[in-house]
């Protein structure tokens, strides 16, 4: 087996085996790992060097993918077996939770904050959101026995909100009334929101 190499577009390079290409890398991991051109190669060290660059792929599209949100591992693990061996995704989800990039309990407690804070959602919809996203059930279940959903005060923050503008139009509030039940809240926290909402109840 005879290696050899072309440079590709950018830091790009694609490497041959016996003149036919192989594979492609970049050419850091290339300078790191060089092997002069012409050089006889045994498969052992051919599949040694594959391994090699698709662990560096993983690692990469780890950084890439956790640089623009926080992922939980079975969310990770999944985009990462589109492009990448089984082995090294999961080598690579190793190193992650070894750096403390990847933390299903830390993703899951800033996730239940976000959907309940920033998107004000019912408890039910925030344990689908959160199973959707991949969070083991076990966390899900310990994060929301212990959590404390104020239901009433997520329902009035959507009517003087999301939900204003639509209250004023015709069979507005039985329109929104419905909406708020897709979401997940239940009519007797409908209907006490809507109480407080009309009856100035409101603290703060």
């Amino acid at each position: 087996m005879i290696i050899s190499h072309n440079r590709g577009r950018g830091k790009k390079v694609h490497l041959l085996i016996d003149g036919e290409y192989m594979i492609t890398t970049d050419i850091d991991f290339w300078a790191e790992k060089y092997i002069k051109d012409g050089s006889e190669i045994t498969e052992e060290q051919w599949n040694d060097l594959v391994d090699a660059i698709n662990y560096k792929k993983a690692i990469d599209k780890c950084y890439d993918l956790l640089s623009r949100r926080d992922h939980s591992t079975k969310e990770l693990r999944a985009k990462l077996l589109r492009t990448i061996d089984e082995k090294n995704a999961e080598r690579a989800i190793e190193r992650m939770t070894e750096l403390g990039y990847l933390d299903d309990e830390k993703y899951a407690i800033a996730l239940l904050h976000y959907l309940t804070e920033t998107k004000k959602m019912s408890k039910s919809f925030v344990k689908q959101e959160m199973y959707k996203r991949g969070v083991p059930s076990d966390i899900i279940s310990d994060l929301l026995y212990d959590y404390e959903f104020d239901n009433e005060s997520a329902i009035i923050d959507l009517l003087l909100t999301k939900y204003r503008n639509k209250l004023q139009a015709e069979n507005g509030r039985e329109k929104v009334i419905a909406a708020l039940m897709r979401k997940g809240f239940s009519y007797s926290d409908i209907k006490a929101a809507f109480y407080k909402l009309e009856n100035d109840e409101i603290d703060g």
